[in-house]
């Protein structure tokens, strides 16, 4: 016989019986929660068949079902879930037995969940509130009788809305001044019976009198047993306790969630669910689950926050009251004239709320809070909301940023004398909120202000003591006494070895917990013989680069690290205690005769080991030590090597050498003087930066010296046979073809060869390709993509030109670049610096790898100093210790009949409408970079994307918006002028722009007035082609982008440059400009800069020339420091 709708309108499941086969839960969840010896009874129980029917509702949030214990009624049972997706996690159970919470009931239900579960599914939760058809709604009264199967008189509860009592809001900013709330109806129950006619009445069935019921034998004791139930639920004793009301009970002082499973049962049992008006209607119980939220509505002035109750998915009414406290549900009632009249709906809360949100979900007022006090709201108040409430944007304002759950921290610190000291913390924050960072708290569980989730650390606790981590087996970690963690501690000797071998590796395995180590680890045992020290210098046979600088310390056979002997020194400490363990006493004086001698070698190095090398690059820190006296031997070879080089930093002199046979081009004095530099490099494998001024002839040395060496090989060969190694040289990609034509101009005698394929795309090897070639040239990406070919053949030397392009040493390009065993490395480049000065790190590491090894170390020593502290004495030393290995020239030292370069920054007065469209951005993006810019290395991206935005509308308002295409562009307007100008005075122009879309509004302009015109950018095909149309005049004007022309141009047949839009790399303009002012001009230069008045350009011009300062300060003799690269406070001074 099909089961009928039991009495009360319960709001049956839309859906069948699911059949999803995941499982929500395991059984070590389960005994997590409950416990070893519950979960071993409640299996029993399960084993036994002692579970009823189980139903999920809410969405599997809640999980309700019935089990028989030892009387004649069964127990309800509510667990508590949240749905993880691919798990749920289990929150807490409640059951109406004595126990309440986690008993052997609750293990019950959650096993026999699982194992149906694993045979196809329990029954699901409904939509949503209007889920069930109206028919299922009307024919449920009219069943209602159907399941009453029991004998006896039926029993019912009750349920009649009472006037409330009036609310006491408690003091507080919100509240003050408000007037109180008007009182709320209580929904109050009590028991009933079915009467003579058919209807419920009172008579005989208070509170009280159900104790007396059972000896009557008139009604149905399992109906009894439920109704004494629901009794002990609603007033927090147990039904056979002395506290028995006469009257009514209330659902708003029901203190468990097992009152909705005492619901289900007491409909399943026959017992009627009925309103106190004329028609005993019946009670309506929503099948589906109300939340609690805060929807958060951000203004012009801040955020509003106001509470937001719904049932499913439709607002919850007006009228609506709280069961429980905390509150697990809510009651709904209609509108009417008496308020015992009015129908009754419950809803269950999807998950428990505070008695502290009542009032908050309650009022219809918005909490307002101020911009300014965002920050303070989101740190001090949002995650203890968040724990209270869902937190919603209905109108998608405020981005609600999520909260993670604590997380357990530990700091080890590794602390001289053998010592480590411990300290454990929990890590809080809210994950992408502005202004907002994670938060150490102390690990304390005492918090009266709630910011804390106490749930979440005891859990986390938990996890760890059930891990083993106990007061016998990890007694620094938890207290015997009181047996929980202890929040700091301090370890010395032996006993830190036997934590960081035993505890830290077992809390690493566990996976819980966030350890972080400050320092290094080490063990402890006390040296057996004295310290012997030991000083000399001897070649390293396996290196043509590293001399080893041994002075050594020996400890029982066992090498002692410099640099630890001297900071234990500077520390005042009477014992040094090295990586090893070993420890012996620091009062022998020879230990202090070295300690300034090697601190910036040691400081520099990434080598830590037994003794301190030094490289051949280091010729002027070679200098200084043996300006001390203390050198005792050298080697030849280094002798060779830095005697060379200390002669041509004092006199600024070398050996001459003769240009090789057939080199086509006399060399000018300066050129001569850095080919015999490149020579005496080349000949002791020294790598070194070519870093002269743009336009001088960094090429035609380069060559010569390729030159040489092919003649040097060729003559040493002779008739045997084989071939020269070659030269490999990589360029950009329009650079290669310029290299090809000039090696054939300027030494016809070499085999070149210019690689445009890579080897699988040519389908030939690359060694094939080459052939007998003497110089290989190919670009940066064919090298990248093809590096395993490059690196397959034996080069006598391998040059990078425009080095600038390596300047990352994050990319793949530089480290291949390091990666490659060459034995001469050259970096070709005007700007070998162009932002910071790790970037000078950056083409050293290539090609003088010896000389500042260690990044981190060249940071700390020379560019914090230098860029952050304006440190002028760590700037004279970088400069000597640089300047043997770096040669640099400028046009106005060596190239004195270069004709003048003049120029003008051109101060342009934006236009009305294009001021207005300007100030409009410029107060939009600024609030929106200044919001971005406290995490500038994440937000690095989407700053400079707003910085770019404001260029353009500098520019050209239409580049950002075509709705600005009437907006006139007064830059525009300008250069029309100046080009009729200059080409009606016979001069040739080259216009630049970073923006290719602003070069094509220009050749608009220039197509409209009949102007002939070339244009080059990143995309042009025909390079060469391009650039023969201006250079043999048949267009006076060349636009060219700054990312396609900033190198690789020989153009000085222009001697106007215009300069559209500043930007703050002055290298960036500085080669540009370089096209037409360099070697093989005859006339002076004209250099026009555009800079909008008023706006970001003028910032960026600032900028500029602070970046221009500080690679002056690096390049020359009389500089002062200066800052580095763009930071968050250049960012502040360009939005102004």
């Amino acid at each position: 016989m099909a089961r009928q709708s039991p009495p009360g309108d319960v709001v049956p499941p839309s859906d069948a019986p699911g059949t999803t086969t995941r499982e929500p839960f395991s059984e070590q969840d389960i005994r997590a929660l409950v416990g070893s010896a519950a979960f071993e009874k409640g299996t029993g129980y399960a084993d036994q068949g002692r579970v009823g029917e189980l139903q999920w509702f809410g969405g599997r949030t809640r999980l309700f079902g019935q089990v028989q214990g030892s009387g004649r009624s069964p127990y309800a049972v509510s667990v508590q879930l949240r749905d993880e997706g691919d798990h749920s996690i289990l929150l807490g159970g409640a059951c109406s037995c004595p126990v309440k919470h986690e008993c052997k009931h609750v293990a019950a239900v959650l096993v026999e969940a699982l194992r149906r579960e694993r045979d196809g599914g329990l029954a699901g939760p409904t939509a949503g509130v209007d889920a069930v058809p109206e028919w299922r709604s009307a024919l449920a009264p009219l069943l209602a009788g159907a399941e009453r199967t029991h004998s006896g008189i039926p029993l019912g509860l009750q349920f009649e809305l009472l006037p409330g009592e009036p609310v006491r809001r408690p003091p507080g900013r919100y509240n003050s001044y408000r007037p109180p709330p008007e009182p709320r109806p209580r929904l109050g129950v009590r028991p009933v019976r079915m009467g003579d006619r058919d209807r419920w009445v009172r008579t005989g069935t208070s509170w009280r009198d159900l104790g007396f019921l059972h000896y009557s034998h008139d009604y149905d004791e399992r109906q009894i047993d439920i109704v004494r139930e629901m009794q002990g639920i609603l007033s927090g004793h147990s039904a056979s306790s002395y506290y028995s009301p006469d009257t009514w009970l209330y659902l708003d002082q029901c203190r468990s969630e097992a009152i909705w499973a005492a619901l289900h049962g007491a409909v399943r049992a026959g017992i009627g669910l009925v309103m106190g008006d004329r028609d005993q209607s019946p009670l309506r119980i929503l099948d589906t689950t109300a939340t609690a939220s805060i929807d958060v509505t951000r203004t012009a002035n801040g955020l509003e926050l106001r509470s937001l109750v719904a049932i499913g998915d439709h607002p919850a009414p007006e009228e609506f009251g709280f069961i429980g406290d905390p509150a697990v549900g809510l009651y709904t009632w209609a509108a009417g004239d008496e308020l015992r009249a009015r129908p009754v709906t419950l809803v269950p809360f999807a998950a428990p709320l505070v008695s502290s949100a009542r009032t908050f979900l309650w009022s219809r007022e918005a909490i307002r809070i101020p911009e300014q006090e965002e920050s303070a709201f989101l740190t001090e108040h949002y995650q203890r909301l968040h724990r209270l409430f869902a937190i919603v944007s209905r109108d998608g304002s405020f981005e609600a940023p999520p909260v993670p759950e604590p997380r357990l921290g530990l700091t080890l610190e590794h602390t001289d004398g053998a010592g480590l000291r411990g300290s454990w913390w929990w890590r809080y924050g809210v994950e992408g909120a502005r202004g907002v960072e994670a938060e150490r708290l102390p690990l304390r569980l005492d918090d009266e202000s709630g910011y804390r989730d106490a749930e979440a650390e005891q859990r986390i606790l938990d996890s760890l003591t059930g891990a083993g981590i106990d007061p016998e087996s990890t007694p620094a970690l938890v207290s015997r006494s009181s047996r929980r963690l202890r929040p700091s501690f301090d370890l010395r000797g032996m006993q830190t070895v036997g934590f960081l071998t035993g505890e830290v590796e077992r809390l690493r395995e566990l996976g819980t917990v966030e350890i972080e180590e400050i320092g290094e680890r080490v063990e402890y045992r006390e040296a057996e013989t004295a310290p012997v020290v030991a000083v000399q210098t001897v070649a390293q046979p396996d290196s043509r680069d590293w001399f080893n600088l041994e002075i050594s310390v020996t400890v029982n056979d066992e090498a002692v690290p410099l640099a630890e002997i001297f900071l234990a020194l500077a520390r005042g400490d009477e014992y040094m205690v090295l990586p090893s363990g070993v420890y012996f006493a620091l009062d022998d004086e020879r230990f202090g005769r070295l300690r300034e001698l090697i601190a910036e070698a040691r400081e520099l190095s990434d080598d830590q080991g037994e003794t301190l090398r030094i490289s051949r690059f280091q010729s002027s820190l070679w200098d200084e030590l043996v300006e001390l006296g203390v050198v005792e031997a050298q080697a030849a070879a280094w002798r060779r090597a830095v005697e060379g080089l200390s002669g041509f930093t004092a006199t600024g002199a070398l050996e001459s050498r003769p240009l090789p046979d057939g080199f086509s081009v006399e060399l000018r004095p300066y050129q001569q003087l850095g080919y015999d530099w490149l020579s005496f490099l080349y000949d002791n494998q020294l790598g070194g930066v070519l870093a002269d001024d743009m336009g001088l002839g960094k090429t035609v040395q380069s060559l010569a010296l390729i030159a040489r060496a092919m003649q040097e090989q060729r003559a040493e060969i002779g008739d045997a046979g084989t071939s020269p190694r070659p030269f490999l040289v990589v360029a950009p990609t329009s650079v290669v073809p310029n290299w090809v034509g000039e090696a054939k101009r300027f030494a016809p005698g070499l085999t070149v060869v210019g690689i445009d394929e890579t080897s699988k795309k040519k389908r030939r090897a690359l060694s094939s390709v080459i052939g007998e070639a003497e110089l290989v040239v190919t670009s940066y990406a064919l090298f990248r993509l093809d590096y395993e070919s490059y690196a397959g053949i034996r080069w006598a030397g391998f040059m990078l030109d425009e080095a600038q392009f390596v300047k990352n040493r994050q990319s793949a390009t530089h480290q291949l670049a390091r990666r490659l065993d060459v034995p001469f490395k050259l970096a070709i480049t005007g700007t070998p610096m162009e932002n910071n000065v790790m970037e000078l790190w950056s083409l050293l590491s290539i090609v003088a790898p010896g000389l500042f090894p260690s990044p981190v170390g060249f940071a700390e020593f020379y560019q914090k100093p230098i860029e952050r502290d304006a440190d002028s004495e760590k700037l004279s030393q970088l400069r000597r210790r640089i300047r043997p290995l770096m040669l640099r020239r400028t046009k106005e030292l060596v190239a004195t009949e270069l004709p003048p370069k003049q120029e003008q920054t051109l101060q342009v007065e934006l236009g009305t409408r294009q001021r207005k469209v300007y100030d409009t951005y410029l107060a939009r993006e600024r609030q929106r970079v200044l919001g971005l810019i406290g995490d500038f290395e994440k937000n690095r991206f989407a700053i400079f994307r707003a910085l770019t935005v404001l260029r353009q509308v500098a520019l050209d308002a239409a580049l950002v918006d075509e709705a600005h295409a009437t907006v006139p562009s007064t830059k525009l307007d300008l250069l029309d002028e100046l080009l009729a100008d200059a080409l009606a005075e016979g001069h040739r122009v080259l216009v630049f722009s970073q923006f290719t879309r602003f070069l094509g509004r220009v050749r608009g302009r220039l197509d409209a007035a009949g102007v002939e015109y070339a244009y080059l950018d990143g995309a042009t095909k025909k390079r060469d082609e391009v650039i023969e149309r201006f250079r043999s005049g048949d267009a006076g004007v060349f636009l060219i982008s700054l990312k396609a022309g900033g190198f690789g141009l020989n153009l000085t047949e222009a001697d106007y440059c215009i300069l559209l839009d500043p930007w703050w790399n002055p290298a960036t303009e500085s080669q540009a400009v370089d096209r037409a002012h360099r070697i093989g001009q005859t006339r002076s230069v004209m250099v026009y800069r555009l800079v909008a008045k008023d706006t970001i350009e003028e910032k960026v011009m600032a900028l500029k020339e602070a970046k221009a300062a500080l690679f002056a300060a690096v390049m020359s003799d009389d500089g002062a420091a200066a800052a580095g690269g763009i930071t968050a406070e250049d960012v502040r001074e360009l939005l102004g």
